[in-house]
């Protein structure tokens, strides 16, 4: 019984001692060997590659596309003819005597580097926000997301998502909206 004691120490040594043997230093983080599994970093004595002759010349480097080439440039949508603008609605607002402070366009966010909805105008205020939609659908689906958030009458959606504005303050704003015509 003293051998099996004597060896199984030992068996622990030799196993102990081969596995840190095969670790070997590791990289630090950001050594480019990380990329290719080396323990050591890769020589970079290499030329750099030509210049591509039908590259531009203007100084500038070249564009690299963010889709695929047969995906066609995005269009913003255009809202209905008869349509009121998102400035026209915030001016009746203003004309009504309801408050319009913080007034800022946000069209941007309806395009796919925003929110991506789909609407053709968008201006917000601390009370509401004023989405103008290419047609009457567009609104209804996004009225359906909103709900009790939102009024809609034709293309135009006020949200009051995210505001603090009470119910009454709600309907004088969709009156206002009702009555543009």
């Amino acid at each position: 019984m003293t051998k099996r004691v004597r060896v199984l120490p030992a068996a622990v040594a030799i196993l102990l001692a081969l596995g840190l043997a095969a670790c070997g230093d590791d990289p630090e983080p950001g050594d480019p060997s990380w990329a290719n599994g080396s323990p050591k970093a890769v020589a970079t004595s290499e030329a750099p590659p030509p210049e591509d002759p039908a590259a531009p010349t203007n100084g500038k480097a070249p564009r690299t596309p963010s889709e695929s080439p047969s995906t066609p440039a995005f269009r913003m949508p255009t809202k209905a003819a008869g349509t009121p603008g998102a400035r026209k609605v915030v001016d009746a607002f203003k004309a009504a005597g309801l408050k319009v402070t913080n007034l800022r366009n946000r069209t941007v966010d309806c395009g796919p580097d925003g929110a991506g909805i789909g609407c053709a105008e968008l201006l917000t205020t601390d009370a509401v926000k004023v989405y103008v939609f290419p047609n009457e659908a567009n609104a209804t689906n996004q009225m359906d997301v909103w709900g009790a958030d939102a009024f809609r009458k034709g293309a135009v959606v006020l949200s009051y998502l995210g505001t603090k504005t009470g119910a009454a303050e709600r309907k004088r704003y969709n009156d206002v909206l009702t009555k543009l015509g």
